[in-house]
């Protein structure tokens, strides 16, 4: 039975053409390592305090996003009356407690 000479040279093809990519995937000894990425930044984390303003407004999504955007949280929540919420506290969320009508009773982060 005679060999196929492309059956032969697949397998040292494929070995050349993968020792080339290790090749240039790894830096030589002497050549100067890429700068590591910088840190990402720390997580806003929410302060209330600023955005207390909002207490007595509609809770519009103006209002809701300047109050967020006031108190350096990454999100925002409307919690309504008998509301189901979940109980975990997040340091990077504004909670905006409202009454029956939407009107802001109290703003608080968690």
């Amino acid at each position: 039975m005679k060999t196929s000479p492309l059956l032969v040279s697949l397998p040292l093809l494929a070995s050349a053409l993968m020792s080339g990519c290790a090749n240039q995937a790894t830096p030589s000894a002497g050549a100067a390592s890429a700068p590591a990425a910088p840190p990402a930044p720390p997580a806003a984390l929410c302060d209330a305090a600023p955005a207390q303003s909002a207490v007595g407004q509609m809770a519009t999504a103006s209002v809701m996003e300047s109050a967020r955007v006031r108190s350096g949280a990454q999100m925002a929540r409307v919690l309504r009356p008998g509301q189901i919420i979940t109980k975990e506290f997040n340091a990077q969320r504004l909670n905006l407690e409202v009454d029956a009508n939407g009107r802001i009773l109290a703003v608080r982060c968690g």
